[in-house]
């Protein structure tokens, strides 16, 4: 894959896939994600030292990173993480770039990524649009957590009165069987996003026969769609009659009453949209990244630097 050794990441909320190669070969773990509540640098230098330590050896190191803002998305922070190896180079992005980059290559296009949270990236001629990836508090609309959100919010309003019942609250039971305290179990666990966004397979499995978790992977479906019809829009896509390339990606597309309701609203808003049948995962867009050409259109979009000079 590359002369030198190389480690890509896609680091999330819930877990990292992580691609480790070398002369060796290749070979890909799952290691822990990062907790966007709290200070993302010293758990991405973590991170870095972790698998650098795993190569045995220097390397190249490439991430894409869910809720990278602000300071934290400048490459030379994770020049020095702790441990005796060092990156030979450093490029970071938000993980919605390497979504976009293992999906779409160099098409233009748009990419929605739904995992523990959602994210889409729109690719036009000239142009780069990212939309939403606002975090499970502000936004991620259509997420595992979004999900799993809405079915326990469900589960809530049934026990009140407020609304129907669902099959759902079997399974909140079994992890709270006191209802009535979940809520401050929930507030004082370290793990609550991903103990929430835990939830969606289980609402995609009850689906099947539950009217209420049926209409909630319904809404999740048509959040994602308009999540990425949104991006194009930004972008100026589509441009004439030409087909209008959209790549979904992440665990939340496991379930086939999302995918399906996302796929419909799509060709109803968007006629002459093809949906790409893409096996990539971000890991893969966050290995291209380090050997991406100058030109593309994502790459002001990504930071790199070298121990003894800034790359970009």
């Amino acid at each position: 894959m590359a002369a030198r050794p190389l480690i890509a990441m896609d680091v999330g909320q819930t877990s990292t896939k992580a691609i480790l190669c070398d002369s060796a070969g290749e070979r890909r773990e799952v290691l822990d994600g990062v907790q966007t509540d709290q200070p993302v640098l010293p758990q991405l230098r973590s991170l870095v030292a972790q698998t650098l330590a795993d190569l045995g050896q220097d390397a190249v190191v490439a991430l894409g990173v869910s809720g990278l803002t602000g300071p934290d998305s400048q490459a030379e922070h994770l020049l020095d993480p702790p441990g005796t190896l060092r990156p030979l180079e450093i490029h970071l992005a938000h993980d919605s770039v390497t979504a976009g980059l293992s999906a779409l290559g160099r098409s233009r296009g748009a990419v929605m990524a739904a995992g523990t949270g959602a994210v889409a990236l729109g690719v036009g001629q000239r142009s780069v649009a990212r939309v939403d990836g606002w975090g499970n508090v502000m936004g991620d609309a259509g997420s595992a957590y979004w999900i799993g959100r809405s079915a326990l919010d469900a589960v809530m309003r049934a026990h009140d009165g407020r609304g129907p019942q669902t099959t759902f609250t079997a399974a909140a039971v079994r992890r709270w069987p006191d209802i009535e305290s979940a809520y401050l179990q929930l507030q004082n666990d370290a793990d609550r996003v991903s103990t929430v966004a835990a939830f969606a397979r289980e609402v995609s499995r009850h689906a099947d026969t539950d009217p209420v978790c049926a209409e909630i992977c319904r809404r999740a479906g048509r959040e994602l769609a308009h999540t990425v019809l949104t991006a194009l829009r930004r972008v100026g896509e589509p441009r004439g009659g030409e087909p209008t390339l959209v790549a979904s990606t992440g665990g939340v597309f496991g379930s086939s009453h999302v995918r399906e309701e996302f796929s419909a609203h799509l060709h109803r808003s968007l006629p002459q949209v093809r949906l790409l049948d893409s096996e990539a995962e971000g890991v893969d867009g966050a290995a291209h990244m380090a050997q991406l050409p100058e030109d593309h259109p994502l790459r002001p979009l990504i930071s790199s630097a070298a121990p003894k000079e800034c790359l970009r």
